[in-house]
């Protein structure tokens, strides 16, 4: 396991503790998927999610924060695409 996934959150704008609330989701999540979450300060109203270097979630980009099971997916998607994430996965036709 080698997985290493950042959360780039804005200090100015005071986004520590969403980083740090889904970091913690993650860690929860992905138990034995995650070998290294990192919480990178910044500024300039960042908050990226980086999973085994690419970004996943941009908060710029989408105008939004992500919703915490959008972000499980997205990161599952990259770092373990194998694993069901039970009710909170989605459902495809």
């Amino acid at each position: 396991m080698s997985n290493r996934v950042e959360i780039h959150y804005c200090n100015q704008c005071r986004w520590l503790l969403r980083s740090a609330w889904m970091a913690q989701e993650l860690l929860t999540t992905f138990t034995q998927d995650i070998a290294e979450l990192s919480l990178c300060p910044g500024e300039g109203g960042i908050f990226q999610v980086i999973a085994n270097g690419k970004v996943v979630w941009c908060r710029k980009e989408a105008g939004r924060f992500p919703d915490i099971t959008e972000l499980k997916q997205l990161v599952r998607d990259e770092i373990a695409p194998e694993k069901s994430l039970g009710h909170a996965d989605k459902k495809t036709n």
